[in-house]
């Protein structure tokens, strides 16, 4: 079969103020109709840049300075601008990795993807606005005709999502590159992208590249992998063939920091060392300063891609007697007998809505967090799970007093902190602490890492200015970043180094508890178990405990000890880490787990469920009784008359909310 697309020996460059990087070196791939070739590998790989060199979509100083892009009978690399545009969006589309920024937010969603329709085909504006009405239903956006116009502002993350793919169906392309398309979206709504994305393909047969870090993604989503480390193609294969025999060890790797490849107890596999300067590459290989199988000739020697139908390139490749086990963990995991350090207690948190008339009358209330209750104890990890939208980052700024309750009580150490000011707030602040979930957005653009880190030690006035300046110094050291980096600024730095410096910021005051929001939600897997191996090693120095929000059970199941997990404001289940994982109570639970995508093809394909069905309803209008119920395969008359109680479930402590739980309650008497 002739592939819809293939690269002969692509390279790109980028020109920088000092020197030229070359992001894409010598990439050859092919895909055919009806095929999904998955592209994956760390952050900086080139996975992105060889999607943007496909659509000529290359940043300021970006060319392609070698190879082909083989279109059909066109070379779209050296294809005049006019010509690119007849293609682009056409008969090749493309879903960006972040649909806020690659949408107008000032234009209707109808709008933007009538768009496309008007650009690439002769139809008046009525006709265009009939085709974005047909592919938002095709792509299944809620209440199309209503959302037709809707602002990007107004839909929640995965709606956005389903915009920009309607967007870069509209023309019904021959072909689909899809960059991370899932990243940062929940383990529910990613399960739904993808399998529109698959079911899309299906329907209309096209060929789909997906650039993605996450290989659970791959496993269940592509038909053939390509592995990419510092712009070059290192491995590719069928992708039942690449899980079941990585050859390269880079891919090997990769497989190793998966946090569901590994038991809690042990430390996770990380990567060491940084991938290369692609402005400066190294000589030989390109892994060689990381792998632990290289040789001399590794160092000397460039190796090609070699192989019929699993071709790698590398001098001492492995096969299945060297798999390798995760690293052991050296020392033990945090106590779970600690004294209650945070008591949540009925907590509610509701804000009223405005109408957009002049007026700005009240319209009604959201109910963010509703009557959610836990305790937390010194030195454990308390993992918050849910799906976007269900209340765990609101709970988090109540925890640290980011914000006030409607109605309930949050005690730190024996003290109420919910209703005090922010006078009597002051001494308390420096022992609880908020690391946040997008950490450039939380790091001041102007200001240098050492005035970063530097502040909150000036306004606590702790120590004297040599003092603050050893004790940033240290901090740096504890997170593991040079001391270089203390005169850079947020931008120049990778995604895990500005999440090691939000950790840096938030140990600064030496806090109690340190509430993570999202902390490696959009880092790729090797980079995750830095910071998470990081995380850990901190907890265990400094005698922390961590409320860690997340919506990926896998993060956390391996970091916390006690799972809670959320539910439109409800808190449903909670109860010790591995119990809720391997033995969940409540159906929704067992939802999210069954959405986690596995890193295991044959596993992944077998799953009889599919995860949470439906959409999050509104939590202006909550649904009566349980409110799990209108996406619930269980739900009876019951469940829309009576919230259900909190009952137990385990003599550990596994308490879930639920009239029909998936097992039996533990007895009053044995709970007692």
């Amino acid at each position: 079969m002739q592939p819809v697309l293939e690269l002969v020996d692509l390279h790109t460059e980028i020109a920088l103020r000092h020197g030229v990087a070359r992001p894409v070196g010598g990439v050859s791939l092919s895909v055919g109709k009806g095929e999904t070739l998955g592209i994956v590998g760390e952050s900086g790989c080139g996975k992105t840049m060889t999607a943007l060199s496909i659509m000529r979509l290359l940043p300021p100083g970006g060319h392609i300075t070698g190879g082909s892009i083989l279109f059909g009978d066109t070379d779209l690399a050296t294809l005049d601008e006019a010509g690119m545009r007849a293609i682009r969006g056409n008969r090749v589309g493309m879903i960006f990795q972040d649909p806020m920024t690659s949408l107008n937010p000032c234009m209707t969603i109808g709008d933007q993807v009538a768009e496309t329709v008007l650009l690439h085909r002769e139809a008046t504006r009525t006709q265009a606005r009939k085709r974005a009405e047909e592919v938002l239903d095709l792509v299944g956006l809620p209440d199309v005709k209503r959302r037709l116009d809707s602002y990007p502002h107004q839909l929640s993350g995965g709606m956005r999502q389903r915009v920009v793919i309607a967007m870069a169906l509209a023309c019904e392309p021959e072909l689909l590159i899809a960059d991370e398309p899932t990243t940062a979206l929940d383990v529910t709504i990613q399960k739904q992208i993808l399998r529109l994305i698959d079911d899309l393909r299906a329907q209309l047969g096209m060929a789909v590249i997906l650039v993605t870090h996450d290989l659970g993604v791959i496993a269940g989503h592509s038909d053939r992998v390509a592995v990419m480390y510092a712009g070059k193609v290192v491995e590719t294969s069928s992708t039942q063939d690449l899980f079941d025999n990585p050859r390269h060890p880079y891919t090997e790797a990769l497989f190793r920091a998966l946090p569901e490849n590994v038991d809690p107890d042990r430390e996770l596999y990380s990567i060491p060392g940084l991938p290369p300067d692609l402005s400066n590459p190294p000589s030989g290989c390109r892994f060689a300063a990381r792998c632990g199988y290289a040789t001399d000739g590794c160092r000397a020697e460039e190796p090609s891609l070699t192989g019929d139908g699993h071709p790698f390139a590398c001098f001492h490749p492995l096969g299945p007697a060297e798999q390798a086990t995760a690293n052991p963990r050296t020392e033990p995991a945090p106590a779970e007998n600690g004294s209650a350090l945070l008591d949540v207690r009925s907590l509610v948190r509701d804000f009223r809505v405005s109408s957009n008339g002049v007026l700005r009358r009240a319209s009604g209330t959201v109910s963010a967090v509703a009557d959610v209750s836990f305790t937390v104890r010194a030195g454990e990890t308390f993992g918050l799970v849910g799906e976007s939208g269900c209340g765990k980052s609101t709970v988090g700024r109540l925890l640290v007093a980011e914000d006030t309750p409607t109605s309930g009580s949050v005690s730190f150490d024996g003290t109420e902190i919910s209703t005090k000011s922010n006078r009597a707030l002051r001494e308390l602040r420096r022992d609880f602490q908020l690391m946040f979930q997008d950490p450039y957005a939380s790091l001041d653009p102007r200001m240098r890492v050492r005035s970063i880190l530097r502040e909150p030690l000036a306004i606590q006035r702790r120590g004297s200015a040599p003092e603050q300046e050893r004790a940033v110094a240290a901090l740096l050291d504890e997170v593991g970043l040079p001391r270089a980096a203390l005169e850079k600024y947020p931008h120049e730095f990778s995604g895990g180094q500005r999440q090691r410096i939000g950790l840096a910021r938030a140990l600064a005051l030496r806090p109690r508890l340190i509430v993570a929001d999202e902390p490696v939600s959009a880092l790729d897997v090797s980079v995750q178990a830095q910071i998470l191996n990081l995380m850990r090693a901190l907890q265990r120095e400094h005698d922390l405990t961590y409320v860690f929000i997340s919506h990926d059970l896998s993060v956390i199941r391996y970091i916390a000890t006690t799972i809670g997990v959320m539910y439109l404001g409800k808190l449903v289940e909670v109860g010790p880490a591995e119990q809720v994982y391997s033995a969940p109570a409540h159906p929704y639970t067992k939802g999210l787990i069954d959405a986690i995508p596995l890193a295991d093809p044959l596993r992944e394909h077998r799953k009889e469920s599919a995860g949470v069905r439906g959409e999050l309803p509104s939590a202006l209008t909550p649904p009566s009784g349980c409110r799990f119920r209108t996406r619930c395969p269980l739900a009876t008359d019951i469940c829309a008359e009576q919230v259900p109680p909190m009952r137990r479930f385990s003599e550990q402590g596994q308490r879930a909310a639920c009239h029909h739980p998936l097992k039996a309650p533990v007895p009053e008497r044995m709970a007692g």
